[in-house]
């Protein structure tokens, strides 16, 4: 059973979960609610009822899978407004909130720490950046053509499907970075507070990319082959190993061996072993840190003292 319906008040939608505001916001319905119901608010917004309640459902369930009969009641247009508005609030609010963060974080760190740390976020949002671009430059007029019944040829969903990439990856190595090796001596409160608007831009992207890959590409699928029904559910990721303890010698020297750029094969002649034993080391590595990319592990480094920042080109 759905958890919501469009014959409730939008104000208590709300109230079942505040994140909702920001939903709303971003397909146009904004302000003050009054006594409306969803429908109702809809109705003066030029929206579908049905894909408000559909967006609002992914980010209340975490076990919500859309129906097929849900993804063919809804309108893909709506879909792609929310997307567009999600981008702008991710790159004009929600990166500018988390530099603001940073600075006053990072005050107290000596020059070298802040370098590092400010590198490996601007990387991210440059890759951020062009991951959106692509959705605006490509994505999203391919679908407004298929809405008007127009196939542009060269390209399909299936394409973006192939190339979509896991964007809050990134952002959770940098969570941990703060989380764990930045100097004591950091504001509490700045800590704090950056890590408060880390962790809400990872879920809101979680969620951002479960529309994208669950409603968008599917609805998307039957506007290219009307025929057909193929919907593609995003199986969760495996369940992470919490279980954090210190890294011994050798991962610590298998960790400046990454941080240096070296590849499995030549870690494995650096330092005498199998390319199997590299693996498991840098399994358990990522295991104990939370830190996934090459770029954290690096940060990673320089900040715990394992390697010297003038030894990274």
């Amino acid at each position: 059973m759905d958890k919501f319906s469009s014959k409730m008040k939008v104000a208590d939608l709300v109230e079942s979960n505040y994140l909702l505001l920001g939903v709303l916001a971003r397909v146009g319905i904004d302000g003050c609610f009054g006594e409306r119901t969803v429908a109702e608010l809809c109705e003066q917004s030029g929206l579908d009822p049905d894909t408000v309640i559909l967006l609002c459902e992914v980010y209340s369930s975490p076990d919500f899978k859309p129906s097929m009969e849900q993804l063919r009641r809804s309108h893909v247009g709506d879909v792609l407004r929310y997307l567009h508005q999600s981008h702008d609030y991710y790159l004009s609010q929600a990166l500018v909130g988390i530099e603001e963060s940073i600075e006053w974080l990072l005050a107290p760190c000596p020059e070298r720490q802040q370098q590092v740390v400010w590198n490996f976020f601007r990387g991210y949002k440059t890759e951020l950046k062009n991951h959106f671009g692509f959705e605006e430059q490509e994505v999203i007029p391919y679908v407004q053509d298929l809405i008007i019944g127009q196939h542009r040829s060269g390209f399909s969903i299936d394409r973006f499907e192939e190339n979509h990439s896991n964007i809050d990856e990134k952002l959770s190595d940098f969570k941990n970075l703060v989380m764990k090796s930045l100097p004591a001596e950091c504001d509490r409160r700045a800590r704090l507070s950056l890590l408060y608007k880390v962790f809400a831009l990872q879920e809101d992207l979680q969620c951002h990319t479960y529309i994208e890959d669950n409603i968008l590409v599917p609805m998307v699928r039957l506007l290219e082959n009307p025929g057909q029904a193929r919907v593609g559910v995003r199986v969760d990721a495996e369940p992470r190993d919490e279980t954090r303890s210190e890294l011994s010698d050798r991962e610590k020297e298998i960790l400046v061996s990454v941080a240096q750029g070296l590849l499995n094969k030549e870690i494995a002649d650096k330092h005498h072993i199998s390319i199997n034993t590299v693996i498991t080391h840098r399994k358990n590595i990522t295991r104990k840190t939370g830190i996934k990319t090459v770029p954290g592990l690096t940060v990673y480094a320089i900040l715990n003292n394992l390697i010297d920042i003038n030894s990274i080109e």
